[in-house]
């Protein structure tokens, strides 16, 4: 018998472990039916340990898909086509192909697959195969911009023109100055990005600390307290809870105003319920509120999976030049191109 070559059985492989996984999240619906949650030691539903959000689910819903539920076979065949991306990504880089200039973008010389940790499954949330992390509004996208939004996100641009891109380091994007997670890793609300996706949840008496991975963002969410006054403004919200039976709901207002999620302004309201539903599974939900934003009010649901993987220290600046090379690049500009 001719043996298949390692491509095909590589294929093969993949393509049985998709099939297997799929009918893992349909025997963890039934096994999940009588789950009692663990509680702390002042007896609380205990969300602790290190998880993971990653999904290849996207956001908002793609054209393609007309419903919230995706069939087992389009989900899996989903899966197989990240599967067979993956593999041809994970290929070995041309070893003789021409250095990069200034003016080429060419991706296959920035990050490689390698540091990718965007998931391999379809999310699926009580035992629902999911075509898009938004429910609401129904048609998995998000509401249109407010005229007030539209205004402000214009005059917002202007001054970032007239100040220029590279100004100084005030003129960077927050993730840029590692003050904050790139995309809404932190949130509120937190969802998955390409990499860095896991969050070790620990509690306290009257805290539950959520520390991200993604630029080592610390989330305390005070239980049963009082709001921050408001000459306070955190980067990540003042986030208070309180457990109604298993589900701990967090409500998060007073933004800072140079923190802003999907061009939000200071005053949205996100509203989050953690629930563990299975010994590695938490279903976590979440409404955003921001009337001077969005039309409408939108909510998403995303499972968080139990991991062993290690949570990382994000060094983002030790020997980071990245942050001063550009700004001293856009400074010799300057001085060869006065305007």
């Amino acid at each position: 018998m001719t043996a298949l070559p390692l491509s095909r059985q590589l294929s093969i492989i993949i393509r049985i472990a998709i099939v297997f996984v799929a009918m893992q999240a349909e025997w963890s619906v039934a096994q999940n039916a009588g789950y009692r949650v663990p509680r702390t030691a002042d007896g609380f539903p205990d969300l602790q340990g290190t998880w993971t959000n990653n999904t290849i689910t996207p956001l908002t819903r793609p054209a393609e898909f007309q419903d919230l539920v995706l069939s087992r076979d389009q989900a899996i065949a989903l899966e197989r086509q990240v599967a067979e991306y993956t593999e041809q990504q994970d290929q070995p880089s041309d070893p003789d192909r021409a250095a990069p200039t200034k003016s080429q973008i060419d991706l296959a010389d920035s990050y490689n697959n390698f540091w990718f940790d965007d998931g391999t499954q379809v999310a699926v949330y009580n035992g629902e195969y999911r075509s898009s992390l938004l429910v609401e509004p129904a048609d998995g996208r998000l509401p249109d911009y407010t005229e007030q939004a539209t205004a402000r996100i214009e005059n917002s641009r202007r001054e970032r023109t007239r100040l220029g891109a590279f100004a100084g380091p005030e003129s960077r994007p927050l993730p840029e100055r590692c003050l904050l997670s790139f995309g809404s890793s932190s949130g509120p609300p937190m969802l998955p990005i390409l990499y860095n996706n896991h969050y070790q949840i620990v509690q306290s008496p009257g805290y539950v600390m959520i520390l991200v991975e993604m630029v080592h963002d610390v989330r305390i969410i005070r239980v049963d307290s009082e709001p921050l006054p408001n000459v306070f403004s955190p980067w990540l919200g003042d986030s208070i809870g309180r457990w109604e039976g298993d589900t701990l709901i967090v409500e998060t207002t007073g933004f800072n105003s140079n923190q802003q999620f999907r061009n939000s302004s200071e005053n949205m309201k996100v509203i989050e319920s953690f629930t563990r539903v299975a010994e590695d599974t938490i279903n976590y939900s979440f409404t955003v509120q921001d009337p001077e934003t969005f039309v409408a009010d939108f909510s998403g649901e995303i499972p968080m999976k139990l991991t062993d993987d290690r949570l990382y220290e994000y060094a983002c600046h030790e020997g980071n030049y990245s942050l001063p090379g550009v700004l001293a690049g856009a400074r010799k500009d300057e001085v060869e191109q006065p305007n």
